[in-house]
């Protein structure tokens, strides 16, 4: 077999461990042997997959479940999600959030149900996934007051509803530039640094820190963050108080003790000047029972008519963090069900990392300018 070529058997591992899809039924066996079927339906999903709007769904026992407008942003690290943006006629975008704890028959599970609403849909959308930590702009994009993460999940059992007396204490660390995040972290001061912002949440009061070295971004998402927290989470009944560091307040000393020393602030690396524009544009087919993959070229710019409508193609940037699986609109029906199989197993191949490299699915006609930019006079 030549260099540039290798063989995916899909007919025998799925996504996250083995699996056979067909189009309107979905089988998988886990790693742990179980298996479970799922059956492409609207009910499945209900009317507001069709519906332009933000909506998600986080995975329940293999099952998609709607969240409440008041829940989206908020992800459980133990739990698996779909976050669909339809925009009607101009399109979607199907994206698939990984907790960093969560399970692998969640992940499973997650894939088919992100296949399904792709079905449902007519095969339009184009796919992400998302790891947790590692999002794109564009997805963090979809939450402009912010994305936390919070301890727990659906199948740990984490997520128990709080009783009335029961006190809420919980810390979140506000960090970035562009792209900011709230993340629950430790409660403890050995969580805080000079560089970023803080969230002690305390239930009736909620004190919003600023770091003596934080950015103004981080500054700004503060208050939103505590707001939304306020507002969301409170019904509007807690006080926000807002203090700079070295002005820590009682109630911050009663919960966390004596302020220690801090730590410095970390400066995050430099966006490199050059950013490497190396790219290596693959064809996937299954002709021969397999998926096979070829180059086709690893000299950019490519020409557009590299393109086969009737096949998928890879175009990798992968040491740049990113792959694309491109979906031709007269590629078969194996072919396109197990875009994000693909995706995977060239991954493993080439020895990136799952959990750093993004991963976008693009219908025919649904190429964004990230990808454009790598071909000959794309009109």
């Amino acid at each position: 077999m030549p260099n540039d070529a290798f063989i995916f058997d899909c007919h025998l591992m799925g996504v996250f461990g083995s699996a056979l899809i067909y189009p309107q039924t979905h089988t998988t066996h886990s790693k742990n042997g179980r298996m479970f079927s799922l059956k492409v339906t609207e009910e499945l999903f209900g009317p507001e997959a069709r519906k332009p709007g933000l909506w998600a769904w986080r995975v329940e026992k293999m099952k998609p479940v709607l969240l409440p407008p008041s829940e989206l942003g908020a992800f459980f690290n133990g739990d698996s999600y779909l976050v669909l943006n339809n925009c009607g006629d101009d399109g979607a975008d199907l994206h698939m959030w990984l907790g960093e704890k969560s399970t692998k028959d969640e992940q499973g599970a997650c894939a088919l149900l992100a296949t399904q609403l792709d079905t449902l849909l007519g095969r339009n959308p184009v796919q992400h996934r998302q790891i947790q930590g590692y999002e794109s702009a564009e997805f963090m994009k979809l939450f402009p007051k912010g994305v936390s993460y919070k301890e727990g999940g659906v199948e740990t059992g984490f997520r128990k509803a709080r009783s009335s007396t029961s006190p809420v204490q919980r810390l979140y660390q506000i960090k970035g530039k562009k792209n900011i995040r709230a993340k629950e972290v430790k409660m403890s001061w050995d969580s805080f640094n000079k560089g970023d912002c803080f969230i002690l949440d305390l239930g009736e009061i909620i004190i919003s820190w600023i770091g003596s070295q934080a950015n103004i971004f981080e500054k700004q998402k503060v208050h939103e963050i505590a707001t939304l927290i306020r507002d969301i989470e409170r019904n509007g009944k807690a006080r926000i108080t807002n203090v700079d560091e070295g002005e820590e307040p009682p109630e911050m000393i009663k919960v966390l003790g004596a302020v220690p020393k801090l730590k410095e602030s970390t400066p995050e690396e430099d966006t490199q000047a050059d950013v490497s524009n190396v790219a290596s544009l693959y064809k996937v087919s299954d002709a021969t029972g397999s998926m096979k993959l070829t180059k086709v070229s690893d000299k950019t710019p490519f020409e557009k008519n590299l393109l086969v409508r009737d096949d998928c193609f890879i175009l990798d940037i992968g040491t740049n963090g990113k792959i694309f699986v491109w979906k031709g609109s007269g590629a078969n029906e194996n072919e396109k069900r197990e875009a994000l199989m693909m995706a995977d197993k060239f991954i493993d191949q080439m020895n990136y990392s799952r959990m750093k490299t993004q991963v976008e699915i693009l219908p025919e006609g649904r190429e964004g300018i990230i990808f454009k930019q790598f071909f000959k006079a794309w009109n």
